[in-house]
């Protein structure tokens, strides 16, 4: 009995595998390494470096190593990339999501947790968002994302799989003891990308728009710790051995930040007035974006644990001290 973790050598799901490791569970690691690192699989745990597209492979994986359930990380997800790569983003989300299904079927395999987002939403008309909005997604990445929610559905109904779909909002921050966080040097997330401004590597900070209508002009966005996150998906994987229903939940705190607002904390932590430069609009960035978080709450007894802006910037930035060093070596 062993866990598959697709893209479990990336941030978020480098921090499954660590949560998992830690309740004694066994890992089974699938990534292709195309966005993550080997280092950031910890060495007792089997990391078979290939495709969750590959149907062979993925046959050999769930029979030797005896997968009874899969956490599927592995996407690509930057919404910019996906409006000029759209075809890109529909073979690698969703075509490849097929196949890992169809294995996952073909292999016995019974449960999954399916790593969706809140660009399944697109413009949502109130906030906070509730789950069971219109979904109307304004970018492919949104798009490839919610037509996999969809296949995920209709295999359950057929083959009688288990399912938790979590959608993410913004993830952001490191594991409170150092062992993973955000490593990608060219990542696009907001606290990354302002804290390597912090820290001197990057010139400065970009922010595209400041003519959102919201209070001060720039996106909203709600930021959920990515060790919260985590343990949001073992609360899932639980709900699922225990019999539970199959459920579509929302992953965040229920309060947004703007950009201007992450800016000025990174600054505050940080102590460095890095410099930042106001830019038009990005193509496909919704306005606001911020969970109404209750029903995770109530249907997986799930609590975050760090919802502080200020330590979830405090612990990226000290998650980019160790990359620097880690780079240095």
């Amino acid at each position: 009995m062993a866990v598959l973790v697709s893209g479990g050598a990336g941030y978020i799901g480098s921090h499954m595998v660590l949560e998992l490791l830690d309740r004694g569970e066994n890992v089974v690691v699938l990534d292709n390494l195309s966005t993550g690192f080997w280092w950031a699989v910890p060495k007792e745990v089997p990391l078979i470096e290939g495709d969750i597209g590959d149907q062979d492979l993925l046959a050999r994986l769930i029979a030797g190593h005896g997968i009874t359930e899969i956490a599927h990380f592995a996407a690509k997800i930057v919404v910019p990339e996906s409006v000029s790569d759209p075809l890109g983003y529909y073979f690698n989300n969703t075509v490849k999501t097929r196949a890992l299904l169809e294995s996952a079927v073909r292999g016995g395999v019974r449960r999954i947790i399916f790593s969706s987002t809140a660009a399944v939403y697109g413009e949502p008309a109130v906030s906070p968002v509730p789950e069971e909005i219109d979904l109307n997604p304004i970018n492919p990445y949104g798009r490839s994302k919610l037509m996999s929610e969809w296949m995920l559905a209709d295999a359950a109904t057929a083959h009688g799989l288990a399912y938790v779909v979590l959608r993410y909002f913004n993830v952001a921050g490191a594991d409170p003891r150092g062992r993973s966080g955000q490593s990608s040097p060219n990542a696009t997330h907001l606290i990354k990308v302002a804290g390597q401004a912090a820290l001197g590597q990057r010139p400065g900070l970009e922010v595209f728009g400041t003519d959102y209508p919201t209070p001060d002009g720039t996106c909203i966005r709600d930021y959920i710790h990515v060790t919260d996150l985590a343990r949001a998906h073992i609360a899932a994987l639980e709900h699922l051995r225990g019999g539970g229903s199959n459920l579509t939940l929302n992953c965040g705190y229920g309060r947004g930040y703007s950009v201007k607002e992450v800016v000025e904390v990174v600054k505050k932590v940080s102590g460095v007035d890095f410099p930042v430069t106001l830019s038009g609009r990005r193509a496909g960035d919704p306005a606001a974006l911020v969970a109404r978080a209750d029903r995770i709450r109530n249907e997986l007894g799930w609590t975050p644990e760090h919802d502080d802006l200020e330590e979830i910037v405090r612990q990226a930035l000290a998650w980019e001290e160790t990359l620097k060093t880690r780079n240095a070596m």
